[in-house]
């Protein structure tokens, strides 16, 4: 890989539902999404993130993923789902000031319509239980169609601050 070419940026300020990138995936490049202080407005809270068409977030069943989560308190664990709605993992943040995530994403065959979307996640982050973890990991969008946005949102209320940039990988 070589360079990175910004395509977009939305910083957060103030409470919003979700941080979209509509219709920014425009051409066959592997796109990143680099992110950092990311909190929550609401406690026990999971960031989640979706594909889009147009302005339409994928939230059908069809995410499959699987990671390593490491974890100060205690040893390293191994997180995975099948058929799920959403494609992140057990990033559930809380309300507390050192509480909040940092991410970089990969999204490899987005605009293909006739291959699967992939993706690769490492975060790391402070959970609602002020515990610092970390993950490696990576999924898949079992459906071939062409995507040309990403959607970030709060299981429950809203992302209450945060910077999200999306890159063309060059």
């Amino acid at each position: 890989m070589g360079k990175l070419v910004q395509v977009a940026t939305n910083t957060v300020t103030s409470p919003v539902s979700s941080v979209e990138f509509v219709s920014k995936i425009t051409t066959d490049d592997v796109y990143m999404v680099a992110s950092n202080n990311i909190t929550l407005s609401t406690d026990s809270a999971l960031l989640s993130m979706q594909l889009m068409i147009g302005s339409t977030p994928q939230g059908t069943a069809n995410y499959d993923k699987a990671g390593k989560l490491l974890r100060a308190d205690t040893t390293f664990g191994n997180v995975s789902s099948v058929n799920d709605t959403f494609g992140y993992y057990d990033t559930i943040l809380g309300t507390a000031t050192q509480e909040q995530a940092n991410f970089i994403y990969y999204f490899y065959n987005l605009n293909n319509s006739s291959e699967y979307s992939f993706f690769s996640v490492e975060n790391v982050f402070r959970n609602n239980s002020s515990v610092l973890q970390g993950l490696a990991g990576g999924g898949v969008y079992t459906v071939a169609e062409a995507h040309n946005g990403l959607k970030f949102y709060a299981s429950t209320g809203n992302i209450a601050s945060g910077t999200f940039t999306l890159y063309k990988v060059l």
